[in-house]
């Protein structure tokens, strides 16, 4: 027993050296996947009858595997939708999963519900919705707009006539590919508006003229996008807020990514409507410096979520009895079982204050308009639309889509950068195209310079 003590104290002496040089490192090593034969071959057996002991299974981590990963933070890392939590949030996240609470219930986990309720307060005043709304952290945007939608066809189902209806829901060709997975979860059909840029009010109506009654009549929701992951487009929310509630459409807005510009004063008039929204998804983790997994739904009128969510059995009983009040995260959302994901991004706000975070998220969209004027002035590159947030979609002139996806995989081969290509609607026909999206305020002119010049 004393040798594993031993053992455990030497160990976390090294994994605590590691942690601190990784969140102190504002440059690390882009790593690069391997087939998982090939770690196979490197690690060896890992699960055995004895075990490796801790010190060789971190060695094997530290030295091989994490070497097979690409870190969301790295300033050269602009694909998809990268992150870059801050170091105050990282630490935290290390002392959630140290303390050991259960997230669901306000009997268990008061004190970490409040810190969490605490960021949420500051997420609901940045969308300008009525003082009662509120919301729950999720584990990202998927889970979040599932709950929403989930709540949102639970109160169309109050009326006799919907009960045993099979619901559509409206959205853009353009909205984020969770829309349509989880509505295959909720078992819900997906109408897709036909415009990739920004969806106005008037498409929406002219996609209904063209539906039968009984469509029109199955349509409990319309999601909107307020900065779409391809391109960073904000739909028409004003327009689409007052379509909804002129129809009786619950209106739910997808600002998973786009979402943490609110905080910016440059871009948060095109967010105008926003505040009309029945239902809201953000993602901290992804611009609002959280780490992964961290997502949020807010809701106009929280009760309509819990009515949906809220679940029963003998064992919870206890929770919904006076002694144990309080607010209770597992009402509101899909999960029962959770882990406080909001108190990274508590503390993190706590310490740093709203200040630091508008100065983060404005960077993000200072460096795409930099990167837009950077391309303008380079002979072998051109936009392809105007920065839009923190997107930026440009085409190498004369590439195929065999030159992008090589183009990438070198890059990435050498360690140099990650940044993939996409594809845009041009008329009828989809081209392929690059895309930078910046989080990372780290990022330099530099890091953009040095990735334009690579499209020889």
């Amino acid at each position: 027993m004393h040798n594993i003590d031993i053992e455990l104290v030497e160990m976390t002496l090294d994994v605590m050296k590691y942690a601190i040089n990784r969140i102190t490192n504002t440059a690390p090593e882009l790593g690069k996947p391997k087939k998982e034969e090939e770690l196979k071959a490197l690690v060896g057996e890992t699960i055995t009858a004895q075990g490796i002991g801790g010190e060789k299974a971190f060695q094997l981590f530290r030295d091989v595997l994490v070497k097979a990963t690409v870190p969301i933070d790295h300033p050269r890392h602009l694909a998809f939708v990268p992150a870059s939590p801050t170091r105050a949030a990282i630490m935290f996240d290390l002392v959630t999963s140290a303390s050991s609470i259960h997230g669901a219930y306000w009997m268990e986990g008061a004190g970490g519900i409040f810190c969490e309720n605490e960021a949420m307060r500051w997420l609901v005043s940045l969308t300008g919705m009525p003082s009662k709304s509120f919301g729950v952290f999720t584990s990202g945007g998927t889970a979040a707009n599932l709950s929403a939608m989930v709540a949102a066809r639970e109160f169309w189902r109050l009326k006799p006539e919907n009960q045993h209806k099979k619901g559509i829901i409206l959205t853009s060709i353009g909205a984020h590919s969770s829309v349509k997975a989880m509505a295959k979860v909720m078992d819900a059909e997906v109408l897709l508006v036909p415009t990739e840029d920004s969806l106005h009010a008037i498409d929406i109506e002219k996609t209904l003229n063209a539906l039968s009654q009984d469509e029109k009549n199955r349509i409990f929701g319309i999601v909107a996008t307020a900065g779409t992951t391809n391109a960073g487009i904000i739909d028409d929310l004003e327009g689409i807020g007052t379509l909804c509630k002129t129809h009786n459409f619950w209106f739910h807005v997808d600002a998973a990514y786009g979402g943490a510009a609110l905080v910016a004063d440059s871009v948060r008039h095109l967010f105008n409507g926003i505040e009309k929204a029945d239902s809201i998804t953000i993602d901290p983790h992804k611009w609002l410096f959280s780490p992964y997994d961290c997502g949020a739904v807010l809701y106009r009128d929280p009760e309509l979520a819990k009515a949906a969510h809220s679940q029963e059995g003998s064992y919870l009983d206890i929770f919904k009895d006076e002694g144990a009040q309080g607010f209770n995260p597992a009402d509101y959302q899909i999960q029962l079982t959770r882990r406080l994901r909001g108190m990274p991004l508590w503390f993190s706000l706590a310490m740093h204050g709203i200040d630091k975070y508008k100065w983060a998220v404005e960077q993000g969209i200072s460096l795409a308009n930099l990167a837009g004027k950077l391309i303008e002035k380079a002979p072998q590159v051109e936009l392809v639309r105007e920065p839009s947030l923190s997107c930026v979609l440009f085409r190498r002139i004369g590439w195929s889509p065999d030159d992008y996806r090589n183009w990438t995989y070198d890059n990435h081969e050498k360690g140099f950068a990650l940044v993939t290509p996409t594809k845009w609607k041009q008329g009828d026909a989809y081209e392929t195209v690059a895309r930078f999206c910046f989080i990372n305020p780290d990022t330099t002119e530099k890091d953009i310079s040095d990735i334009l010049a690579t499209m020889v």
